[in-house]
């Protein structure tokens, strides 16, 4: 999180429709901080590969590496999911881009304002961090870390801070890039856009780092690379490459500290993107090496895109987030050791739970869903390596794992099953990523068991491309396959497959939905399809008041909005629960409450289902449901009613592999490893 954000300019130009392999071609002269999109390129990156068939490493540990523009982002946007890691005992790496300096105020609300000093205000937010890890790790927030400086790639240097307790460990690298930009921009959208840039370091006070540096674009990116190819993680955590589109009154837009146009920081927006080159350019170099692909599962997070939407952490979970967010902010009375100050002054006491922004008060996946599916025929899928990767059932398990390429992928799936039994799988393709001087692109792509294919990108404008959500499928009672993904403009874009194979063009539903101005309803993303009795497929979204409903009226008919929907608002994202009947239920979280909603379309309750706990809840039949408890543990209710819960850590959202009439339930998920389990409770 910072502050200080000046304006964008948003890029124009078309979105021409590609196949899986075009080359990227050069981007326009137009530039965004929110597209990345630059001048052409000095370098060449090795080619991200996606065709199948790569050896992939194997791990015997998990490690979490997560990328962070300033500090803070993690506590504000991360957690509790980089807590609930750190808790099963796997290591946590955290790397902070910037050094997050601002105007080097640190005003403590109530006291007097200080001169601004950029060097001690860097100092003072990285002890704050070393106060929040501190308590995370369960120890006093005053506990003395080991500091060094460690090399990285390109002859640059970073600070790393170390603490270790309990069997469990926290490194914090600082690579300190200043976010002040002579040009009058914020200085890493510009990095990413400016060929010629180079961006200045910023010392800390107080720092086993001495001397000064500076970055170019490709210089960063193999300084972030080769902290992962020395990691070598398991896991890696992002910020939004590609936030919501949000057109705010500029006096609005300041004071929620957004980019122009964009519902995110402009230094969250550019830092994912340098990660996300950066896992690209990983895995392309050991391609291109011949070594095995690295072995990992990513997850990105939203940011500033919390303020927009209900809040979806129960009381008992936001004070526990909240918690190491007041220790980093500290307090100057403090007697913390470090001289330029006991934390970010402006965070701390009560003010994260305060702050009518309510970043803290939700916790929201870029790419939200499962990042495990099965086919049901002994087979499971994923992403790793930025891949799509399938193992087979193995007696307890899973086999290892066979790469299926289409890589570089978003890490959750669409899943589909034709009514020959084929077995469609959809994914979110970055198709280009190249930083200056290249195109910055989405797709949505299709395997269907032997080979890739490009379904192009509902939106037609690279920019408003990037918007597009996880693509979600179902098929009709009629064999048709119908595919929906969030748009640019919060609504839902549709292609339908017919009987035969072949895919009609994209179109929008109707609506009403939002329109990009940031005053309409709209729709999250972690779209919802099933299908009812009569064969008739049924789309869920979730709105800010309410939860809309699609539905075909007949066989062969498109989808139509149904009546404003009597729904109670929600405040995570739906999921259909289809009965033996053929009728439908709808199950959801209520804003803010560890309650699951679970009603029928037309609003009635559907007595008897409870499952207390935050996040996402799936069902099947039973009706069995599976969540997250307030702990965060994966937690099942069978047909009876009784709770069984897996201890074990899991990655994203867990999946129902199979149910039964009788409330049987296989569950399977991603552990810190990468690696998928079984649960048969």
């Amino acid at each position: 999180m910072n502050s200080g954000i000046p304006g964008s300019v948003q890029p124009s130009g078309g979105l021409p429709r590609r196949t899986l392999l075009t080359v990227a071609t050069a981007a326009t002269a137009a530039l965004a901080v929110s597209s990345c999109t630059v001048l052409p390129p000095r370098r060449r990156d090795p080619v991200a590969d996606p065709a199948p068939g790569q050896p992939i490493a194997r791990s015997s540990r998990s490690l979490l590496l997560q990328f962070l523009a300033h500090p803070d982002d993690d506590l504000y946007f991360m957690n509790p999911d980089t807590r609930r890691l750190l808790d099963a005992g796997t290591p946590v790496v955290s790397v902070y881009v910037t050094a997050g300096e601002a105007d080097g105020v640190n005003h403590a609300p109530g006291r007097p304002r200080p001169q601004g000093d950029r060097s001690a205000y860097v100092s003072a937010r990285q002890q704050g961090l070393r106060q929040a890890y501190a308590t995370l790790l369960g120890l006093p927030r005053f506990t003395r870390w080991e500091r060094t400086v460690t090399a990285l790639r390109g002859g640059k240097q970073a600070e790393r801070n170390t603490l270790a307790h309990g069997g469990r460990r926290v490194e914090l690298v600082f690579l300190n890039v200043s976010v002040n930009s002579a040009r009058r921009r914020s200085a890493l959208p510009a990095l990413w856009a400016d060929r010629g840039l180079r961006q200045r370091t910023t010392l800390a006070d107080n720092s086993p780092l001495t001397e000064l540096s500076s970055y170019d674009y490709d210089e960063l990116v193999d300084a972030l690379t080769g902290l992962l190819d020395h990691y070598r993680p398991t896991v890696v955590q992002t910020l939004d490459p590609d936030p919501d589109i949000q057109h705010s009154p500029e006096s609005v837009r300041r004071k929620d500290s957004e980019q122009r146009g964009y519902s995110d920081h402009p230094d969250h927006t550019a830092v994912a993107c340098f990660s996300w080159a950066a896992q690209i350019r990983w895995v392309a170099e050991c391609a291109e090496r011949g070594r095995p692909l690295p072995h990992f599962v990513t997850t990105a997070f939203r940011g500033y895109y919390n303020r927009h939407w209900p809040k979806n952490l129960p009381e008992s979970v936001l004070q526990e987030k909240a918690a190491p967010l007041v220790a980093y902010g500290g307090d100057p009375g403090w007697e913390c050791g470090n001289p330029a100050g006991c934390g970010d002054y402006n965070v701390g006491g009560g003010r994260p739970l305060t702050n009518w922004k309510g970043w803290v008060r939700s916790t929201n996946y870029r790419y939200p869903g499962p990042q495990l599916v099965s086919d049901g025929e002994g087979f499971a899928y994923g992403v790793v390596g930025l891949r799509l990767v399938r193992w087979p059932a193995a007696a307890g398990g899973w086999g290892p794992p066979e790469d299926l390429g289409g890589g570089p992928l978003a890490p959750t799936l669409g899943q589909a099953v034709t009514k020959g039994g084929g077995q469609l799988l959809f994914a979110v393709r970055f198709a280009a990523l190249d930083g200056h001087g290249g195109a910055n692109e989405r797709e949505v792509v299709q395997y269907d068991g032997r080979a890739w294919t490009s379904l192009g990108n509902p939106e037609r404008r690279r920019d408003r491309g990037r918007r597009i959500g996880v693509p979600v499928a179902a098929t009709a009672g009629d064999g048709s396959v119908h595919l929906f993904v969030r748009n640019a403009a919060k609504g839902v874009s549709t292609r339908l497959r017919d009987a035969s194979g072949r895919w009609g063009p994209w179109r929008d539903l109707d609506g009403p939905d939002g329109d990009g101005t940031g005053d309409g309803d709209g729709i999250q993303d972690g779209l919802s399809a099933a299908v009812d009795g009569q064969g008739l497929v049924h789309l869920f979204a979730a709105a800010r008041k309410s939860v809309r409903h699609w539905a075909q009226p007949s066989p062969g008919a498109p989808l139509a909005l149904r009546a404003r929907s009597a729904m109670p608002a929600p405040g995570d994202v739906p999921r259909a629960l289809p009965y033996a009947d053929g009728s439908l239920g709808v199950l959801y979280r209520a804003p803010h409450s560890p309650d699951l909603v679970a009603v029928r379309p037309d609003g009635s309750p559907l007595p008897g289902l409870a499952l207390k706990g935050y996040g996402p809840v799936t069902a099947g039949a039973g009706p069995v449901l599976l969540g997250r408890s307030e702990r965060g543990d994966v937690q099942l209710r069978d047909r009876g009613g009784k709770l069984r819960r897996y201890r074990g850590a899991c990655v994203g959202a867990p999946a129902l592999v199979r149910t039964a009439p009788a409330g049987a339930a296989v569950v399977a998920g991603l552990g810190a490893d990468a690696t998928p389990w079984l649960w048969r409770p």
